[in-house]
């Protein structure tokens, strides 16, 4: 049978030199983004990770891979947070958080980064554990903290310490998970562990300290002398020995990193499993070329179903309304087996009802008929996904006629008030008000990625330039002088600050998504994220 989705009708297809000049586009971006993320990974640098080993501990890294099951790799959120901040001191905001199987559950984990300032947190520290706590409390998954960390990084205790979604909000979701959502939670203190930061495992199911290696105290020992002048050592104070025989704060002590983490994994492989299972999955129709489909030129089309038969399972697509407003793709879709629901902007130009109608823009028609697919998928129980590539919405009288602003309420509210996950990937523009219809970050998507060419913004430059400087764009036409050397560099100035502020690596360092893919892993990031969110890892008992 073949695949539903063929060509996309009316855009010409690129040829094979055309092919090879998207591929080198792509693989310039994915060439910059590595760069980048490279060196975060490697945390506080070579001398601090010296240190690290030399005290016998495994890196956070190093750690989050043992934990996982062998050959599996951590989809890992917010590695770019941070990464244009603090002077740089702070790579990984020094926290490693993501997703991973476990004996072949999915699991969210936690690793403080003791080679970043001892694994002090940084404002930005704080949003990535609460990011991460948000997805195990939404996706009904166990999570794992591995923590090595000084406290609050002092300098910073401004923006973490205080608010609503400080330091505070950490475990007031640690609470929740323990007493209302029951979501098993594991603590490993495999080094520091001070101050209020020791209310993260406290608040957990399961505590294990390292010998040797862990502290675990509301002060340290300078801390104690200072205040009550008590002379102590830190083992004495707050060590494993300690908590484990007169305390009673440790469940488990445990003689090593690799221990610790041995008995984290038989503690996840004795939880009872989820009945949700992937119906029968089938390969996609096409494999490869995905780096290869958008053309450098923003401002051209490119067919949107090249993207869907690499990513989507060759079986089960359906097509919802087809004849309707062709510029939004609504399809019943299979993912690695999952079936969910999917809507994807499509470019290009499209004849509806006699009338032209261009890609990427939502009109009333596009929004209804996004809505009703939405509440429809809701009633099933199938998980959205979203590929965003949306310039916003139709604009001028006939529009207005059309009645855009109440259809545009009716897909918004629809998205806002589904039971069902989202998962949202934005391929190229997620611009003006389109980008909130589409499952934007504010909607609470279960997951938000986006590709190196992804560009988030009311907005592009040029037209936050036009609307700007209006008046004084119109004052040079009706002028026979050229414009003012100051206009022209207030306007370059605005221009370069939107196409920095719109960069998906500017929106990924601000947490506005969870990471950057580069295309061709698409389909297995959804797989994940698909498993994570059907509750795969754990089945909640039911209250009594």
């Amino acid at each position: 049978m073949a695949f539903a989705l063929g060509p996309q009708p009316g855009l010409a297809q690129p040829d094979a030199e055309e092919r090879r000049a998207r591929g080198a586009y792509m693989g310039a971006l994915i060439a910059e983004l590595r760069e980048l993320e490279d060196p975060l990974r490697l945390g506080g640098g070579p001398a601090r990770i010296e240190r690290q080993r030399k005290a016998g501990k495994l890196l956070a890294r190093e750690r989050v891979a043992a934990l996982l099951d062998e050959g599996e790799e951590l989809l890992e959120l917010g590695l770019l947070v941070a990464h244009d901040a603090h002077g740089g001191i702070a790579p990984a905001a020094g926290v490693v958080t993501g997703i991973g199987r476990v004996g072949g559950r999915p699991v969210a984990v936690m690793a403080n980064d003791a080679t970043v300032k001892a694994g002090s947190w940084f404002p930005e520290t704080v949003s990535k554990v609460l990011r991460i706590q948000e997805a195990a409390m939404r996706c009904g998954i166990p999570i794992v903290y591995l923590v090595d960390s000084a406290g609050v990084f002092l300098p910073q205790q401004h923006g973490t310490f205080p608010g609503k979604y400080g330091g505070a909000r950490i475990f007031h979701n640690c609470a929740r998970m323990r007493r209302q959502l029951r979501i098993p939670q594991i603590a490993a203190v495999m080094g520091q562990c001070i101050a209020g930061g020791a209310y993260l495992p406290a608040l957990s199911d399961v505590i294990l300290m390292v010998e040797g290696t862990s502290f675990m105290g509301l002060g340290g020992p300078n801390l104690v002398k200072g205040a009550i002048g008590q002379q102590v050592d830190a083992e004495d104070l707050g060590g494993a020995a300690m908590h484990a025989a007169r305390s009673g704060v440790a469940h488990y002590r445990v003689a090593d990193d690799a221990e610790c983490i041995d008995r984290i994994r038989t503690m996840l492989r004795g939880l009872p499993n989820a009945p949700a299972a992937p119906l029968h999955p089938s390969e996609p129709e096409s494999s490869g070329g995905l780096d290869e489909i958008l053309p450098s030129d923003r401002r051209l089309p490119y067919d949107m179903h090249e993207v869907v038969r690499r990513v989507v399972d060759q079986e089960g697509c359906v097509e919802f309304m087809a004849e309707r407003a062709p510029e939004l793709l609504c399809a019943n879709v299979q993912i690695g087996g999952w079936p969910v629901g999917l809507i994807a902007n499509r470019r290009g130009l499209f004849r509806d009802g006699g009338r032209t109608r261009i890609g990427a823009i939502i009109y009333a028609e596009t929004a209804r008929k996004a809505a009703e697919f939405v509440e429809k998928c809701d009633r099933q129980g199938h998980p959205l996904v979203y590929l965003q590539d949306v310039t916003g919405f139709m604009v001028g009288p006939q529009a207005e006629q059309s009645g855009i602003i109440r259809a545009g309420a009716e897909m918004v509210e629809s998205m806002a008030t589904t039971r069902v996950p989202k998962i949202v990937v934005t391929v190229r523009h997620a611009s003006g008000a389109g980008y909130y219809a589409m499952a934007g970050q504010g909607f609470d998507p279960e997951f938000i990625f986006s590709w190196p060419t992804a560009r988030v913004g009311v907005m592009e430059g040029e037209s936050a330039v036009q609307a700007m400087f209006a008046s004084e764009l119109r004052a040079l036409d009706e002028s026979e002088t050229g414009p003012a050397g100051d206009l022209l560099r207030e306007i370059e100035r605005t221009r370069l600050e939107y196409d920095r502020t719109l960069d998906a690596k500017w929106c990924a360092g601000q947490g506005h998504v969870d990471a950057i893919i580069r295309p061709e892993a698409t389909r297995g990031v959804l797989i994940s994220c698909l498993e994570a969110v059907q509750g795969h890892g754990y089945a909640r008992l039911s209250k009594s």
